[in-house]
């Protein structure tokens, strides 16, 4: 059986070791998914001697079936929308928005609980490695993907200690790199594969972040 993390710290160094082609380049920015995906993040950013921020992502749920996303919005003010999940539901313009408004005060409140005052990070032309701490279903992951490529992201690699061995399969196609240290094929949730999955507190979050000197533009 596939032993599990110690923390999110171990995680991160371990899954840094993976990752060292992107070490000492100019064009490479470490983005996390907070509030877990940050300490991974510190680790991976500090072996990669690469700038370390947030990318904070909200799902836009389908009201009533909110773990189906009809788009997402992100960091910088992208808004993207699932097409055909809008299209095949009927989903009016006026449900988008109302969804929408809400999201937004939270990712405003999650943004200012991790950066301040600090801009979005610029990640046009970069080579953007989006870290997490695990990924199951993989939906926020996702929504993240599509925010990047709307960015114009010139390269998306997408790096965990864990995943799902069919959401790793389903998401290989999707991004440019897929990085994983372990892909169990039974996987119940990200949880299971630390023995400490204590939440990662806005403090520790502001921490790690001033500690890997957070930039807007990497290049």
């Amino acid at each position: 059986m596939m032993r599990q993390f110690r923390n999110r710290v171990e995680a991160g160094r371990l899954l840094a070791r993976r990752l060292m082609k992107y070490a000492d380049r100019s064009d490479v920015l470490v983005l996390a998914l907070p509030r877990g995906g940050v300490p991974v993040a510190y680790e991976v950013a500090q072996a990669l001697n690469a700038p370390l921020d947030v990318f904070v992502v909200r799902k836009l749920g389908v009201p009533g079936y909110e773990e189906l996303a009809m788009g997402a919005i992100a960091s910088g003010g992208v808004r993207v929308l699932n097409s055909s999940v809008v299209e095949s539901l009927g989903i009016s313009e006026e449900t988008i928005e109302v969804v929408a408004v809400r999201e937004l005060r939270e990712l405003q409140r999650r943004e200012r609980a991790c950066r301040h005052d600090l801009p979005s990070p610029d990640v046009q032309g970069c080579t953007v490695i989006l870290v997490d701490d695990g990924i199951a279903t993989g939906s926020t992951m996702r929504a993240a993907i599509q925010a990047l490529r709307h960015l114009k992201a010139a390269r998306i690699v997408v790096a965990v200690p864990t995943a799902s061995f069919s959401t790793v399969r389903e998401m290989r196609s999707e991004v440019d790199e897929l990085v994983a240290v372990m892909m169990p094929v039974d996987f119940s949730g990200v949880g299971q594969w630390y023995q400490d999955f204590s939440q990662t507190t806005d403090e520790k979050v502001r921490e790690l972040l001033g500690r890997g000197s957070p930039i807007s533009n990497p290049i």
